[in-house]
């Protein structure tokens, strides 16, 4: 059967186009003394890069910038040195230190941009302080630990005029393109659900808060690493990996891939903010019966529910939100042998005419039933990101600010971090107590909404308007020597 080729239709509010670095597709590298102006610190023609968090994820960010014959990687900052072995092996050259502050102040004459690379918890005092100081910056995802973080970045992205993109590597490949171009056909129609499922945690959660003081390694300044974060004794349940699944300093499954899985939901679809929240969670979240402290670590398992008001103003998005192995129902249109997503998780559109998955970063999309998919064929018009993510950022700094397009700059990744840490102010708050319904049973004082209250969320306010207790969760109070602005 010849294969139909379809033309697009039906454009999204948000343009894909600015929001993907497209305008940056056939853009060439023109050295700075030439552009003049924003972004740029003359006389150098290459783009020397600061890399705060040198291990861990740090070391592979730090390594692709470096891929580009125009960058210089000229500083190095870790709070262990243990895990920026690497790192400092392979850039021998650049200057070293423990305290991202120190380093900022130190090198703010020999640094362009700055990658930073830590524990979420961090993210936002040090992406905030170097573009405080003119930097363009590179933050891992999630792009903040907190709400209100998330919209400080993105106002200070605009004020300071610097580039920006958030690690979310599949903001800039093929698969979310072509799921866009498939959506724009009209071949599903309008996607009134979309069901989200990733199999994290692979990490310890749903634990107590150790109360065992261990040794601290050698190597490692634990001041340091807690940064914004209360004082604590060191124990070994913390490091190096396992950090995400504690609250004061990960954003749990969710935070960790929902800006990989929920990516194509949001650059897609006509939507903003959520209005409403609710979450259901696993059994062992609540281990040994203790229900009167929250536990200060994420669920073993998650169910989420966001509502979207279109921007369009024709309805509603549902999405639903899974973790820790949770899946979907089976589409009708899918056999029992074929894949639902891939080892990570998955994303599905259910639109008014048809559905349409996609495996984690938005790869691999299809139209169900999969013999659809033999006889469909969608035009290519929405240029593709050739260099890649990190090197889209790099060539973005080198032209200066408003000279080329990042696929999550904080205008677009901002608003997305706000939308999925709305998820985890419910989880937070799954335990809290309404204080203004009488309980004298045998819970205490306070009745427990137990995660079933649907939350309903004020964006421009941003607070949750039917249970105070939940707000305490959009903004945390920093430790003394750490803060925004």
């Amino acid at each position: 059967m010849p294969k139909k080729k379809t033309e697009p239709m039906n454009k999204s509010r948000r343009t894909f186009v600015k929001n993907s670095g497209l305008a940056a597709a056939g853009f060439m590298i023109v050295p700075r003394h030439v552009l003049g102006g924003q972004g740029f610190v003359p006389p150098s023609d290459k783009l020397n890069i600061a890399g705060i968090g040198a291990g861990g994820k740090g070391t592979s960010d730090i390594a692709s910038f470096a891929e580009s014959p125009n960058v210089n990687i000229v500083a190095l900052c870790d709070v262990d040195d243990r895990q920026a072995v690497k790192s400092r092996e392979s850039f021998p050259k650049a200057s070293y230190y423990h305290d991202f502050r120190k380093m900022l102040e130190k090198e703010k004459d020999n640094i362009d941009a700055v990658s930073v690379s830590t524990p979420d918890h961090n993210h936002a005092v040090a992406a905030y302080q170097a573009m405080a100081m003119g930097k363009h910056v590179y933050v891992q995802k999630p792009l903040t630990h907190d709400i209100w973080e998330a919209r400080m970045l993105t106002e200070a992205a605009k004020e300071f005029k610097v580039v920006t993109q958030m690690g979310n590597q599949g903001g800039s490949g093929d698969g979310v393109r072509k799921m866009k171009e498939i959506y724009d056909t009209g071949i599903i129609g309008e996607v009134h659900t979309v069901k989200c499922w990733t199999n994290r945690a692979i990490w310890p959660q749903a634990l107590q808060t150790p109360t065992k003081k261990n040794k601290i390694p050698k190597g490692l300044d634990w001041d340091l690493w807690l940064g914004t974060a209360k004082m604590r004794d060191y124990n070994d349940a913390y490091l190096p990996f396992d950090w995400r699944g504690w609250s004061d300093f990960g954003t749990g499954a969710l935070g960790d891939m929902a800006c990989h899985i929920m990516d194509p939901v949001y650059r897609i679809l006509p939507i903003l903010y959520p209005n409403s929240v609710e979450c259901s969670v696993s059994d062992s979240f609540i281990g040994n019966f203790q229900y009167k402290e929250y536990p200060g670590s994420f669920p073993n398992s998650s169910k989420i529910h966001l509502s979207y008001p279109r921007t369009d103003g024709m309805g509603t998005v549902k999405v639903t939100w899974m973790d820790g192995g949770l899946l979907p129902e089976r589409p009708d249109e899918m056999g029992d042998d074929e894949a639902l997503g891939n080892w990570d998780g998955g994303v599905l559109f259910i639109g008014t005419k048809g559905k349409l998955l996609a495996d984690c970063y938005g790869a691999n999309p299809r139209l169900l039933p999969l013999t659809l998919n033999e006889q469909f064929e969608v035009e290519e018009t929405i240029a593709r990101v050739p260099e890649g993510h990190y090197l889209q950022w790099v060539n973005a700094c080198i032209a200066g600010y408003g000279n080329a397009e990042t696929s999550s700059s904080f205008d677009y990744a901002g608003p997305f971090t706000e939308s999925i840490l709305i998820g985890n102010l419910a989880l937070k708050a799954y335990f809290e107590e309404d204080p203004t319904i009488e309980n004298t049973g045998f819970w205490g004082s306070g009745a427990r909404y137990y995660g079933r209250k649907r939350l309903l969320w004020d964006a421009e306010n941003m607070k949750i308007t039917n249970f105070e207790p939940a707000n305490k969760y959009v903004k945390r109070t920093y430790r003394d020597g750490y803060s925004l602005g």
